[in-house]
Parts: C-alpha cells; structure tokens; sequence
C-alpha cells in the first residue's frame, strides 16, 4: 500500500481535465491517488473550500473531524488538520487520534448544536469532516462533509463546496496556507467520540432488553472504525458479545473476494460477508458494518438478510415498540427500496416518505423530528431516540446492529423469523438490480424524461398504475422513472460514474414473474431512450 500514499502526495490532478477535479456524488468526493482523482491537493481544496463554506455560514464552533482505516485516509485527515490549523479553525479529533466512525461525527455535531448546548457563550454551531470512501476497496479514498444538521450536506452546500475547491486547484493552491504536520496535531483537541456516543446508546436502542436477554452476539467490524465501538459496547453493558475480528489492516488482506473478486467491505453482500457467516451458528444475533460503520449487514441462523427486508422489519417492530413516537411522525424510504414497506406502514396508519435513492433527502426530517425512520435499499438507515428526538442524522450501522438484538430480546424472534411472519400478511416480494450498458447520450436523455414518455399501459402482464419521475414524498427529480403495477414496479437511472444505467425491479408475484418484469423494463427502456 505504499505506493498508493506515495501517489497521493506525488501526483497531482490537472484541474483542467474534468475526470481529475473535485466532483461531490451522493456520499462526498471519492477517487484513487493514482489516477489523480484523490491526491493531496483534492484534500487541501475541499478543506479550504470547507473553511470557506462554513464561514459563509456563520459557524464558529469546532469542526469534528474523522477518519477511517483505509490506507488514504489517514493522509488525508493530516492535510485536512493542516489546512484548519492554518485557518485557526477549532478541530476534534478522536484521542489518541485513532478513527472515528461516522455516525459518532453525527452524534457529536447534533450534542454540541442542541438547544441545550448552545446556550454556552461562545458555543458556536459545529460541523464535521469525515475521510473515507466507505465500504470501497482498500485502494480508494473519500471524503464527507456534514454541515450543522448533522448529516450528509445537500446539494447546494457540495455543489457550492465542489467549485470553490475546483477554482482553487485552478489556481494551484496558491492562496492556502498550510501548517506544518506537528503544528496541525498540537492545534487539534482530543474528543472521546466512542465514549459519548456508547454511553447514550440506550437513548436509542433497549440496551436493558438486550442486556436481560443474555444473547450471544458476534460482530464483525470488518477492519474498520466499528471495531472500538463494538469493544466498548461489550464492556459497558456487560454483554456476551464477541468481535471476531481485531485486525486492521489498510491493505484489508483478510477480506474474502466480493461476488467480482474484488475487495470490497460490504457488510449487505454474502460474499464479502463470508467470515462471518461460515460461524453464524455461534450466534444468536451477528452482524457486520462496513469500514466507516454507516451500514449495517444483518446475519441470524438463515443467513445475511437482505437490506430490503431487514428494513420492514426494522419499521414494524418500531411501529409497534415505540409508544413514545407521536402518530404523526412519518417513515421514510427511498424509492428503490421495498414495497413491503409501502404495506406495513399502511397497515400501521402512518405516512410514508419516499424519496430519490441517497441518505441526504431523510436529514430534515430526523433533524427536525418529523420522520421516525429513514432507510435505503443499500443497508443505510437511522432512527430518531426513543422519546422521538434526533439521534444520528446520517446513517448509523451500529444502532440498526443494536435494534437486530432488540428485536431478537423482545419478540423471541431473529430478524429473519419476523420477516416472515410480514411476509405471511403482506406477500412476499422478490427483489432484483440489474446493470445494463448504455451511451452518454442514454444517460443524458434521462433526463429528458417525464410521466409522458411512457405510452404502454400494461407492464408484465398488469396495468400500469404510475408513473413518476419526481418522488412523491418531496418532490424531488429522481434522475430517471419508476413505473408501478398492482403486483410489482421498476425504476431506472444511470449511474453517475459508469457507462451503465441502473434498473431496479420488485415483484409479489414470484420470481418468474420479476424476470418478465426486468425484460419488459429493458424492452420499454430502450425504446424510450432510443428516441422510438
């Protein structure tokens, strides 16, 4: 791994070539030192431009800083402390100046911005920066920024982010100062960020259930920044609960291969979770989180559950075991994400909140208390507290973990029996992503798209019901369509960084039928964007 940090500070992007220069996707800026799309200058635009940012804002409390234990991010959370020193911006970082998790910078910036707090002099509100690229492989590199609220920022704040720092890599850097290494680390302030937040768990998850239940409990943190966490949440609570794997290693070596052979910490796919599965018959309860522990992957005696279904689980037994959640308080979903959830949250009487794919659209409404749950198809999800207060506004891998033991302490039931019994009211859905090659004049005509582009009436055999390309729960362009039928749907968008558009498809009606309803999809797609 060497010569990866070697590239990140020897190599240099050429702003003017646009593959090189600062682009924010839906989790930050991500890239690879040698392909110049995430070197050292990167990190010291986006940070200046970070500085730039949250002055515009008015924030004047510490920014909460972290970094999680791929092999770049640990360079890049020195270039970060480099240019905040140099700003004299006040910086947390974790003692010890070990990785920090990113549901710990959420806790963190949403503790120090409460009412509560604020009433200090001084105070300030906080934000945070956190360096990875989450569950990609070993020779990645990312970065996030959350502004005050707590969660990942919105399109305006990274779009705005993005071209100050592009500008700056234009100028070569040439209006940045930067401090010296040591200077950085004697100017950053330790903060116990797992202490805090482990010591509030029980705000959010029925810690005492789990405690008086007595599982067995395995986690896999899977080399990353879960791995303190889960330590500490053992010795705090007293639980039977082992970490089956200690090591870290930023060349990730003890990964088995994902489905492509390559390595990927992906706590939602089977393969990469093997470890953890070849000995989940120790356990009543395991799981795993990825590198920056913002997702969780759910393993019971049946195997790793599928993010979908784990969610309907989640936003039942919530439903039903929140007595303190107002009726109001709405569950939200992306719309690529099970319609089983659609059918339990009727069958609950609330409101659904369906939104385009990205955890950025939940972060208002668990900010501002309005949305009880926001998860999406891709094992990302978070929850407000027990008496309906923010808890993380970004996704949070360690609380749904904790919930998977909360449900198993109170129902008797693993994840995986519950799914079944929502399966027995509601049907049971098959689920399928399907990756199809396309032109960048397919992806641009994408957004062209409306409800209009759609002339057939009949999708795999049943009538077309909608079709939107804006999602109902905000209204906001979903970068492609979503067709539905009484009996399954389909969505489409192309990917914003591949050559391929993305069809996700749903159907009650069996697997057979999802196959129909993919080709039908496929069918009607490249008519449609063929112009035909």
């Amino acid at each position: 791994m060497d010569a990866i940090t070697q590239a990140f500070y020897a190599h240099s992007p050429n702003a003017s070539v646009a593959k090189e220069r600062v682009a924010f996707g839906t989790s930050g800026h991500r890239g690879r030192a040698s392909e110049r799309t995430f070197n050292a200058a990167h990190i010291t635009a986006i940070t200046q431009a970070v500085v730039d940012y949250r002055k515009a804002q008015g924030y004047q409390g510490p920014l909460f800083l972290g970094f999680d234990t791929h092999a770049l991010s640990r360079p890049a959370w020195e270039m970060v402390l480099r240019v905040l020193a140099a700003n004299k911006v006040p910086v947390f970082v974790e003692k010890s100046q070990g990785y920090t998790a990113t549901p710990l910078i959420s806790r963190a910036i949403l503790q120090h911005n409460s009412p509560q707090h604020q009433t200090i002099e001084g105070a300030g509100k906080a934000d945070g920066l956190i360096i990875t690229p989450s569950h990609n492989p070993p020779e990645d590199g990312g970065i996030k920024y959350n502004p005050a609220h707590g969660g990942p920022a919105d399109t305006d704040a990274t779009q705005w982010i993005e071209q100050r720092a592009n500008a700056y890599l234009l100028g070569e850097l040439g209006d940045i100062a930067l401090a010296s290494v040591s200077d950085a680390l004697n100017h950053a302030q330790e903060y116990d960020y797992t202490a805090h937040y482990v010591a509030q768990l029980g705000r959010v998850v029925d810690m005492v259930a789990i405690q008086n239940a007595h599982l067995t409990l395995g986690a896999d943190p899977m080399g990353g920044t879960a791995l303190p966490v889960w330590q500490a949440v053992a010795e705090h609570y007293g639980l039977n609960l082992e970490v089956v794997n200690t090591t870290v290693d930023e060349s990730f070596r003890f990964m088995p291969p994902d489905h492509d052979g390559k390595i990927r910490m992906d706590c939602s796919s089977a393969a990469a979770m093997a470890n953890l599965l070849n000995i989940k018959d120790r356990f009543d309860i395991a799981f795993g989180n990825d590198p920056d522990a913002d997702r969780h992957g759910i393993v019971d005696i049946n195997g790793l559950m599928n993010p979908n279904h784990f969610l309907a689980v989640c936003v039942d037994y919530l439903l039903s075991h929140r007595p303190e959640w107002k009726e109001t308080l709405k569950i939200g979903k992306t719309l690529v994400s099970s319609s089983l959830i659609d059918r339990v949250v009727a069958s609950h009487g609330r409101a659904l909140y369906e939104v385009p794919v990205g955890f950025k659209w939940f972060v208002a409404g668990l900010h501002e208390g309005w949305l009880a749950f926001g998860g999406e198809e891709s094992a990302g999800a978070s929850l407000l507290t027990r008496d309906g207060k923010a808890w993380s506004t970004d996704k949070d891998g360690i609380a749904l973990c904790l919930l998977a033991a909360e449900i198993r302490a109170v129902t008797g039931k693993t994840p995986s029996e519950y799914y079944r019994t929502l399966t027995d009211r509601f049907g049971e859905p098959f689920y399928k992503r399907v990756d199809t090659a396309c032109t960048v004049e397919e992806k641009t005509a994408f957004k062209q798209l409306s409800a209009q582009s759609v002339t057939d009436s009949v999708l795999a055999g049943d009538p077309i019901t909608a079709v939107i390309v804006n999602a109902p729960g905000n209204g906001a362009a979903i970068g492609g369509l979503k067709v539905t039928t009484q009996n399954g749907w389909f969505a489409a968008r192309p990917s914003g960084t591949e050559s391929l558009y993305k069809v996700y498809a749903e159907s009650f009606k069996g697997p057979e039928h999802l196959d129909e309803l993919i080709a039908n999809a496929n069918a009607l797609l490249s008519k449609i964007l063929s112009g035909a």
